[in-house]
């Protein structure tokens, strides 16, 4: 906190706080070659000094250390993608998924290290958040980074790969501009992000859109959903139904059969004791810190007078998302949904529920609730505690991002935070 406000009050008193520095110089090609996290007392020590391209860089660091040591953990312990043939088809997925670990000798795993991992996950992001928040703050800085040739170390064996970047893990997924044909070949795509303090502001809000469910879980105990079905995630971590993914044929195939057992295993085993309170009302509070965020981004958008390579764009500059353009209207839109968020997190508006002509308090959820029975409150018996008189959110209250929005709402929403 007070490194922050020791930003905020240098980007008006310290000459050239805003000025690049090295340490921004360099943050680039750290990236490329994955030796950005052992560069951190580095960029923290810049920070200090108020170089807010240096604390910006520190976020980045913080934020790849987080997913970097994330991926160690699940290599380590063998994480996949479950195989459900007869499932997948179905629900129309992919179905060639392997149900063997990447890793071939995956260490075990308990309860309290798993725990232990999602904690440690939090903490990072929520350093990564502080050091964004203070960059957005202190000054002016504009460095360009392509977020598709950033490195990690993903299977924790000491060198980042040149096929451990976050283009490989991302693959086709994101939209990307087609190159320019050149002797009828396509061209590069260059993905390359001018990063600014208004994206200081976005990356420090989707910092905690991560740490938010994580933290939901870790505020309850779950030790008998992971006992149930850890084993779907972690298949040779001496999970106690490890033995028992495959059995014989009851309705479709060995491997459905059991999935379909696991899932309602699942269903019984999805009533959570809250056993840490701060952390579990805490969540309501990350929430809220997003759409804050979302709204000083955009303060911070509207205020741009240059174009250079925009992560979100401003109606006057020019997007890179392929056939999105950001107008007037569509900011107005968003700023409306944003204010819908912030009522249901109040608990001035409330969810409908089903099953009661009253609301559904979030606020009074998070504030009072001892315990998450997925199915019961769904069912209604466990949500009568927290129902309450007033407005309920409906469909006129999400008008204006329906109308403007439409079906493509949730990529704007993940674009812009």
């Amino acid at each position: 906190m007070r490194r922050l406000v020791a930003a905020a009050l240098a980007a008006t008193m310290v000459p050239g706080a805003g000025l690049a520095s090295p340490a921004g110089s360099r943050l680039p090609d750290l990236l490329y070659t994955g030796e950005a996290v052992e560069s951190r007392s580095y960029y923290d020590e810049q920070c200090a000094m108020f170089h807010m391209d240096a604390c910006f860089g520190l976020g980045l660091i913080d934020l790849v250390g987080a997913v970097e040591e994330l991926s160690q953990a699940l290599y380590r312990h063998g994480a996949v993608a479950p195989r459900v043939p007869a499932a997948a088809m179905l629900l129309g997925i992919e179905s060639g998924i392997s149900a063997g670990p990447a890793n071939p000798d995956p260490e075990p795993l308990n309860y309290q290290q798993l725990r232990d991992i999602l904690d440690s996950f939090v903490t990072k992001m929520d350093a990564a958040h502080a050091n964004f928040e203070t960059a957005a703050m202190g000054g002016d800085f504009v460095i360009a980074i392509d977020p598709l040739r950033v490195r990690m170390d993903i299977d924790g064996d000491g060198q980042a790969a040149v096929g451990e970047t976050l283009g490989a893990l991302l693959g086709a997924s994101l939209p990307m501009p087609e190159g320019k044909a050149k002797g009828g070949k396509t061209a590069p795509v260059d993905s390359t992000i001018g990063f600014d303090p208004a994206d200081a502001y976005w990356l420090a809000g989707y910092s905690q859109v991560a740490a938010a469910p994580v933290d939901l879980l870790l505020a309850h105990d779950f030790s008998e959903l992971f006992a149930a079905i850890g084993h779907r995630l972690f298949p040779k971590a001496g999970l106690p139904m490890q033995d028992f993914a495959r059995g014989g044929t009851l309705m479709m195939d060995p491997e459905t059969d059991t999935f379909i057992a696991d899932l309602i295993a699942a269903v019984h085993t999805s009533d959570f004791p809250v056993i840490d309170r701060d952390r579990f009302k805490g969540v309501l509070e990350r929430l809220q810190a997003v759409t804050a965020l979302s709204r000083r981004n955009w303060e911070a958008i509207l205020a741009e007078t240059d174009d250079n390579r925009e992560l979100v764009p401003s109606p006057r500059q020019t997007s890179l998302v392929p056939g999105q353009t950001v107008t007037e209207e569509v900011v107005a839109a968003w700023m409306e949904t944003l204010d819908t968020v912030d009522d249901i997190l109040a608990g001035d508006l409330l969810i409908p529920h089903w099953r009661f002509r009253q609301g559904f308090s979030l606020k009074l959820f998070f504030e009072t609730a001892t315990e998450t029975d997925l199915v019961m409150l769904l069912a209604g018996q466990r949500a009568l505690p927290f129902l309450a008189d007033g407005p309920v959110a409906d469909a006129e209250s999400f008008a204006a991002g329906n109308r403007v929005f439409g079906d493509n709402w949730p990529n704007f929403a993940l674009w812009f935070n």
